[in-house]
């Protein structure tokens, strides 16, 4: 017998975190990240087949497309017996009460059994995430444009956000994404720039011209991850994002920080290939896929 409840307390959401680490080992999640991500449009389910937690499940608003976000994770020896179904079920209600008719969902590309399942829903795939990953060793200063400034967000991470929200809004219109990002400010100001000492604004005559946010990992504070990076469509091709990418892994290398973790999409293939330049290696593949709700 499957059974499916919401995952709400402090309990719970440590349960579904371990599940859903259990299940995507390379995306980690605690459940301390769990409670600060917390919005009114997510939907937080745990699963059980008979009384045994077979998996996890996420609804919420997507940040792009005009439609839902929904992951349903199974334990591989609970999977085939309708577990995922079950969840997709729930979650697709979820997504139709938040007033979105289709759906994002994202696939690991050597994972040919989710591919299977999330095409048997209809989905069809849209787009691609590239993760690429950068051991931290001994790292120079950046090497700075003529005229172009860094300064960290620490202690003043609210203030340089807001700052920099028009420009991060140019990044994300930017973005070769299927459908229009409709990324909010408020979901902005809570989950970007989490390590804010090792997120840098960029300014030029005293204007912001760039910026690169860094955020926490789960697996702990010898990993971090790159957030968005972005530079002001008038000051691109100028050396501005490279020099904010070597701000960060000067910073890295002074602050316990071994590892760094960044995804990019298809299509930014200048993003991808200016970490590869930096020493950053391409890693796992995420297929999106998006269609009706299921």
């Amino acid at each position: 017998m499957i059974e499916l409840r919401v995952a709400s307390s402090s309990a719970d959401l440590e349960t579904w975190a371990e599940l859903k680490s259990a299940v995507v080992p390379n995306e980690p999640v605690t459940a301390e990240q769990l409670a600060e991500a917390a919005s009114d449009d997510r939907l937080l389910l745990l699963a059980e087949l008979d009384r045994e937690l077979a998996g996890c499940g996420i609804g919420a608003l997507s940040d792009f497309g005009g439609r839902a976000f929904i992951a349903a994770r199974v334990l591989p020896r609970f999977r085939r017996r309708g577990v995922g179904s079950a969840l997709v079920r729930t979650l697709a209600d979820h997504g139709r009460a938040l007033g979105r008719d289709g759906v994002n969902a994202f696939v690991y590309a050597d994972d040919p059994g989710s591919i299977a399942f999330a095409e048997r829903f209809g989905l069809a795939e849209s787009d691609y995430q590239l993760e690429q990953i950068r051991a931290v060793g001994h790292e120079p200063p950046p090497a700075m444009p003529p005229g172009v400034r860094v300064e960290a967000l620490d202690g003043r991470r609210e203030e340089l956000l807001h700052a920099v929200w028009p420009v991060a809004l140019e990044g994300y219109a930017d973005l070769p994404l299927p459908g229009a990002v409709t990324y909010r400010q408020e979901v902005w100001l809570r989950e970007e720039a989490t390590r804010p000492d090792g997120s840098f604004v960029a300014f030029e005559g005293g204007e912001v011209v760039g910026y690169a946010g860094l955020m926490k990992h789960a697996n702990g504070p010898a990993t971090a991850e790159h957030g968005l990076t972005v530079v002001r469509r008038d000051r691109r091709r100028r050396g501005i994002a490279r020099a904010l990418k070597q701000s960060q892994l000067h910073w890295a290398s002074r602050n316990g920080v071994v590892e760094l973790v960044t995804w990019t999409q298809r299509g930014n293939e200048a993003m991808q290939a200016l970490n590869r330049s930096l020493g950053y290696l391409d890693h796992e593949k995420v297929i999106t896929y998006h269609g009706p709700l299921p």
